[in-house]
């Protein structure tokens, strides 16, 4: 399993009892700590956290021919303002694709945007493109929305920005 953005490795340590090997990404060095912490309190002693770039890390797996059976993408809001949300489109495009090219037929990919300015139709127009120039079918086994601790209000749309994704590569 690949936890990418994994911050403090929650999605790590969910799915570590049933994996053989986790490998937990952040760019933030007190991140990767913090998932090192909470494996080792864990008794998680396969959980691998590593400092890096996800984008580099998810590019070098696919040039090295490394497959996983489940990818994890939780990353920061790349579009914080609509002059980002282009820019924010070719990021979630990229990261996707890679994760699909990674993903081992059959495998699960958990792939989610907490930014506003890319709505749940262009996220999924976003998979679509990914999954289309990875050469990849899959299927849409879930949507999910935010939890109830970030409430969506009727009259403030802008509270209705988590999108959450579970695909299956076929």
């Amino acid at each position: 399993m690949l936890d990418g953005f994994s911050y403090p490795g929650a999605f790590a340590l969910q799915v570590a009892p049933a994996s053989d090997a986790v490998l937990a990404v952040d760019v933030a060095e007190s991140a990767v700590a913090g998932v090192a912490r909470h494996a080792a309190r864990n008794d998680a002693p396969h959980v691998e956290a590593r400092a890096g770039n996800v984008f580099d890390v998810l590019r070098d797996h696919d040039r090295a021919g490394e497959r996983f059976d489940t990818v994890v993408l939780d990353p920061p809001a790349f579009a914080r303002n609509r002059k980002a949300a282009e820019r924010a489109v070719a990021g979630y495009k990229e990261i996707n694709l890679r994760a699909l090219r990674i993903l081992e037929p059959g495998g699960v990919l958990v792939t989610s945007s907490c930014s506003y300015h890319v709505d749940e139709p262009a996220f999924a127009r976003i998979l679509a493109a990914a999954a289309a120039d990875a050469r990849a079918d899959v299927r849409v086994v879930e949507r999910r929305q935010q939890g109830r601790d970030h409430p969506m209000l009727a009259t403030v749309p802008e509270t209705s920005y988590l999108k959450c994704v579970v695909l299956q590569k076929l």
